[in-house]
């Protein structure tokens, strides 16, 4: 299985990214990291509308399984697009994020550092419109600790190579 880090730089003549022609199965990939902080909770839990204890009040979560408050995991979902994004392989080249299964695994508290590992699970040309494809990745998000805290697969849509 052939391993990429972020550290591929984009051909923004093109666009960058990569078409459906250019994945492998079993390619891989990982995003850098990401430490999760204070900001990042209060603003998800804004933009959410998001205000569990859980997530907002140390006391009352502090007398929870988690001993502490937990950033919330739609909010770890959203970075972890971001993180893969950083990746630049879709940069004009994907069409469309089409679906998830997706697993929440562990809680991540503030001070966590998180990073994405993705693999091409299937490349699937389209038989319907030649010029494009779907990719199934594996995807994990892992802590500093090395353990998957969410995992699951993305459908997304590439063009293929012109």
């Amino acid at each position: 299985m052939s391993q990429h880090v972020a550290t591929r730089s984009a051909d923004t003549s093109i666009g960058g990214g990569m078409f459906l022609d250019d994945f492998e199965v079993g390619q891989s990939w990982t995003s850098p990291a990401r430490t999760i902080g204070e900001a990042d909770l209060v603003n998800f839990a804004g933009i959410s509308g998001d205000y569990n204890p859980l997530h907002t009040d140390e006391e009352f979560a502090s007398q929870t399984q988690f001993g502490g408050r937990i950033f919330h995991g739609p909010g770890v979902f959203a970075i972890a697009t971001g993180l893969e994004s950083r990746l630049g392989i879709k940069e004009g080249t994907a069409i469309a994020f089409l679906g998830m299964n997706w697993s929440l695994k562990g809680a991540v508290k503030i001070g966590d550092t998180i990073r994405v590992e993705q693999s091409v699970g299937e490349v699937r040309p389209s038989s319907s419109k030649p010029d494009r494809g779907i990719i199934s990745f594996e995807v994990q998000v892992v802590n500093q600790r090395d353990e998957v805290v969410q995992e699951g697969q993305w459908l997304v849509m590439f063009k293929r190579r012109p």
